[in-house]
């Protein structure tokens, strides 16, 4: 009698996207999920918590985090750069500091998460349309570099990691403060 084995850990094409493409979503899907597992529980006081009252809160780069994958969204799906409206609704998480912290404040772990799932939805709907060839064009990335986008998204994910490591650390700190 065979067992059933968990396959979170196989990174493997996603049914209904190309392979490579599938690759991709796999470790978004991952580290999204590994985020949402950081977050799931946390009060509101938790997410608005700043260490010394000072940088972002768990909220903040939560918005961050949403904020920069609608941004590749437009960069790669659209190929062009966000408009001034664009700009104007997303500049506060994609900049972070006193901007995000006001517009984050005050949200449950809900907000955000749907929050997360929404953008994600619209990036899962654009990639299904995308042969794995699309993961090798190359575009100006920065003033001196180029990326393809391959690189671009794995760059999404990579970010969303990072602030994940920040969220852990401020969420223990919280535990741990007084």
């Amino acid at each position: 009698m065979s067992t059933i084995r968990d396959k979170t850990f196989i990174l493997e094409a996603t049914v209904g996207y190309n392979h490579e493409i599938g690759r991709l979503l796999a470790m978004m899907e991952y580290a999204r999920m590994t985020t949402i597992e950081a977050i799931q529980h946390l009060s509101v006081e938790e997410l608005d918590y700043r260490i010394n009252a000072q940088g972002n809160s768990i909220g903040s780069l939560l918005l961050h985090i949403a904020c920069v994958e609608e941004v590749y969204q437009i960069l790669t799906f659209d190929e062009r750069e966000p408009t001034e409206k664009e700009m104007e609704r997303l500049e506060a998480g994609l900049t972070l500091g006193e901007k995000a912290i006001h517009e984050s404040k005050g949200n449950n772990a809900s907000f955000y998460i749907q929050k997360l799932a929404k953008v994600r939805e619209q990036t899962k709907s654009q990639l299904k349309k995308k042969e794995d060839s699309w993961l090798d064009e190359e575009f100006p990335f920065g003033p001196n570099h180029d990326a393809n986008n391959y690189f671009r998204w794995f760059h999404v994910f990579e970010d969303e990691l990072n602030h994940r490591g920040q969220i852990r650390l401020i969420s223990s700190h919280f535990r741990n403060r007084d």
